[in-house]
């Protein structure tokens, strides 16, 4: 009694651990309204192109003229976004994202030509391919590294929550106003109101590394050399990358729904939203439970669990089971998104985020793409059914194979430690 030595108290989680913090608060909720506003605008576009052309191919190029940028500018996006203030880059290209809209206004309101919308859109998808890099290395400058892992949760069920709320919203303005043009409007204003949020952003300064810079191309390919050398990332993100581009179900949802289900319209509403709203519950889920203990071992279940559920979702004929799996493939995939997120954010050191976050983005956005490609040859060529249950058998050997090809992957425990750091740091430049 009374000897003055401290008692130490357990560490308590804390589920609102990243949102107790300001900047981050901003971010979050810039990004949350910017992303509602994204997913009404693909809604809309899809609607007022196919209205006006009755073409499937005019809905083909959309995707098109989007993913291009970020196969070609993704790269020196993410190297502008190591060498210069990341701030001022995401309120740049948020303008220049802006400006597409108030495009797309202008020429839904005037029903303008269809190739200047496509030009609108490319401009979209160059302010893009320069922001996401930008602003996802500037998320660990609003939180200390103890709130990593709850910043990547409430990030991915922001953008989940979006995904649900954007295209209903979307739908639904276009129900009653009987045009796409308030949407876009709506979305210039989501844009501003996010600019606004980074402007009053006050971030931690960076760490810039000592050493000069590497010149020419080699230093767009850093990034790439840092992922093919650090095994546990490069696991990560490949085990994302085969899944999406052989998991391919949401891609098939509408043959689903009318020649397998017989759901009709509705039906596929639900189907759509089924995985994000498992995305959304787990993501709840793992902000109140406390660390993983095991996360590769977890990723590694999480990508399998993704595999099992698409197979039967493949050979499912009963609505609610096709419901359910979809549900749990949202789940899975979502679990997987904040252990890779989270293990970006602690092992890449911070002169190299804009970089990594750049070939991050390429290998989600042509993942994406290309998986809906191939699902549709495998769909045209061997039907529907064996198109998805081939990419989720082809989604578990894969998990085999990383699994077995990567013992740091198996042995990867909690994911709460020390950020990667260059060795020597300046001032921002």
């Amino acid at each position: 009694m009374g000897t003055g030595t401290p008692v130490s108290q357990p560490l308590i989680h804390d589920p609102y651990r990243a949102l107790r913090f300001r900047n981050f608060r901003f971010l979050f909720l810039g990004t949350f309204i910017a992303a509602v506003g994204e997913q009404m605008v693909n809604v809309a576009i899809g609607w007022e192109l196919y209205n006006r052309t009755g073409s499937s191919l005019a809905l083909g190029l959309v995707g098109l003229v989007q993913v291009i940028p970020t196969l070609l500018l993704s790269l020196p996006g993410g190297y502008l976004a190591d060498r210069f203030d990341r701030k001022r880059i995401v309120l740049v290209t948020l303008l220049i994202i802006m400006l597409s809209s108030v495009g797309l206004t202008v020429l839904s309101f005037l029903h303008g030509p269809v190739f200047l919308i496509y030009a609108c859109l490319l401009l979209f998808g160059i302010g893009v391919a320069f922001n996401n890099p930008a602003a996802s290395a500037l998320l660990p400058q609003t939180v200390p590294e103890s709130a990593y892992s709850s910043a990547a949760t409430w990030s991915s069920s922001s953008w989940q929550l979006a995904s649900v709320l954007g295209p209903a919203l979307g739908g639904l303005v276009i129900a009653f106003s009987g045009s796409a043009t308030p949407v876009y409007a709506f979305n210039v204003g989501a844009v501003l109101i996010f600019t606004l949020l980074i402007a009053l952003l006050r971030v931690q300064p960076r760490e810039v590394p000592a050493l000069p810079p590497t010149k020419g191309f080699a230093s767009l390919l850093e990034g790439v050399n840092f992922v093919r050398r650090t095994q546990v990332i490069l696991a990560a993100i490949s085990l994302d990358l085969f899944a999406v581009l052989l998991g391919g179900a949401t891609t098939l949802l509408p043959v689903f729904a009318k020649d397998i289900l017989h759901v009709g319209p509705a039906g596929l509403g639900w189907l759509r939203a089924a995985p994000s709203i498992g995305a959304i519950t787990v993501a709840f889920c793992l902000t109140y439970l406390p660390p993983l203990k095991h996360a590769g071992r977890t990723l590694l279940l999480s990508v399998a669990g993704f595999g099992l559920a698409t197979i039967v979702f493949g050979f499912s004929r009963s609505f609610w089971l096709s419901l359910a799996m979809l549900f749990l493939l949202g789940a899975f995939d979502n679990i997987s998104v904040v252990i890779r997120s989270t293990l970006l954010l602690l092992r890449v050191p911070d002169f190299l985020r804009g970089r990594i976050s750049a070939v991050n983005n390429i290998f989600v956005g042509a993942s994406n793409e290309l998986g809906g490609f191939e699902s549709g040859i495998t769909a045209q060529l061997f039907g529907p059914t064996l198109s998805v249950v081939g990419g989720g058998i082809g989604t578990l050997l894969v998990v085999l194979l990383i699994a077995l090809l990567s013992a740091e992957m198996r042995r990867l425990g909690t994911l709460q430690g020390k950020v990667e750091r260059a060795p020597k740091m300046l001032p921002d430049p």
